[in-house]
């Protein structure tokens, strides 16, 4: 009898440092598996703000872009009037010149 509460006794202390073991390792797995959702979280959060700030970046190209279009077409524009006086002041001139020589 006294062997047998022996054998009980030695197995029990044997045996708790497993179930100790085990006990450490399923809250390492929780913390893992935490730890992973987190992950993902974080990562579906980041994914989302570089999307918005993607989509604003976007907005401010197309704001950007038109106003250049406009400036660009207003700066053509004004050019064109500029091309087109100084040609008819030379012209101009040209005339005058003429008539001075030719007395006209």
């Amino acid at each position: 009898m006294g062997n047998i509460i022996s054998v009980i006794i030695v197995t029990l202390f044997l045996a708790a440092p497993v179930l100790a073991d085990n006990t450490i390792r399923e809250g390492g797995r929780e913390i893992g598996q935490g730890a992973a959702k987190i992950g993902k979280e974080t990562g579906h959060v980041v994914k989302e703000g570089g999307k918005e700030i993607g989509r604003g970046f976007q907005q401010a190209g197309n704001v950007t872009g038109q106003a250049a279009k406009t400036t660009g077409r207003t700066f053509v524009e004004l050019c064109r009037d500029v091309g087109q006086k100084t040609g008819e002041a030379f012209r101009e001139m040209g005339r005058s010149i003429r008539r001075f020589f030719t007395g006209g």
